[in-house]
């Protein structure tokens, strides 16, 4: 029965996606085509079903992640966003959302905003616990009272043609400090190398993981936009985390991603999240 249980939470949604290929091919060779696009709507439909009370689940887990300095105007930088995870101090976000000043200022503070159970913005002093540069992604813990985790999910269950769905911060907070979900779908599972921002941090790590190989990313055919880097990509049925959005693909500038925006972003898959998580 709990086998049966976690096939239902995990895998319902492909099924009806594969019988929903069939039921179409099956009834266009009887030339019924609107029959099959009617029974393909029917079956993929329930896919999202759930995803409000996904995105109600996930929604006070995501935090904006940034500088502070009391001498700036304004003070708080928003760098990208980021998802508690563990005992409620930690957070992951992209490591290439910490700044690399952060030992050359001593007023330059890393924060993260959570929200608290009033619905207000926190901000917290945070630090970098543990970092994966081959994969780009930072471990932070936060100052203050613990905030509510999401559940990260092993992703070697992600499949091609799933149903995702993010969460964050785009355009550098423009939009507001109100978390925005995006969704769509995994179009490709492809292998990819992260360089490094710069060259400095091509360090003899970074350099020895492209000459080793890649590891596989996630294509998504939703688009993401500055600020989104570092957030959630959740499953749309259960809320559970199965990736961390990254690499967006921006033509020349923020302002030309609002008005020509590729279409295209990529997510790390969580199981270096869980990885990096290891012993917390």
């Amino acid at each position: 029965m709990r086998a049966l249980a976690s096939w239902s939470e995990s895998s319902r949604c492909g099924f009806r996606q594969t019988m929903a290929r069939f039921m179409r091919m099956a009834l266009k060779t009887s030339g019924q085509a609107l029959c099959a696009g009617v029974l393909t709507w029917f079956c993929l439909a329930p896919c999202w079903a759930d995803t409000p009370a996904a995105i109600a689940l996930v929604k006070p887990s995501v935090v904006i992640v940034g500088t502070f300095k009391a001498t700036n105007s304004p003070r708080f930088n928003l760098r990208g966003s980021g998802f508690v995870v563990g005992n409620g101090h930690f957070a992951i976000t992209n490591l290439h959302v910490v700044p690399d000043n952060l030992d050359a200022d001593p007023e330059l503070r890393l924060s993260v905003q959570v929200r608290n159970p009033q619905n207000e913005l926190d901000m917290r002093q945070a630090k970098v616990v543990a970092s994966d540069k081959t994969h780009d992604l930072a471990l932070l813990e936060f100052d203050g009272a613990a905030a509510p985790p999401v559940k990260v999910r092993h992703s070697d269950d992600v499949r091609e043609g799933q149903a995702i769905a993010f969460m964050g911060f785009p355009i550098g907070g423009a939009l507001g400090f109100s978390p925005v979900t995006h969704r769509g779908m995994v179009s490709s599972i492809t292998a990819i190398a992260l360089p490094g921002a710069t060259s400095q941090q091509l360090d003899a790590r970074t350099i020895r993981s492209l000459r080793t190989g890649s590891f596989d990313i996630f294509q998504l055919d939703a688009t993401a936009y500055p600020g989104n880097s570092g957030g959630p990509l959740f499953d749309p049925e259960t809320g559970e985390v199965i990736g961390v959005v990254n690499m967006v693909f921006v033509k020349g500038t923020k302002e030309s991603a609002l008005t020509n925006p590729s279409g295209i972003s990529y997510a790390i898959p969580s199981k270096y999240v869980l990885q990096l998580m290891q012993g917390r």
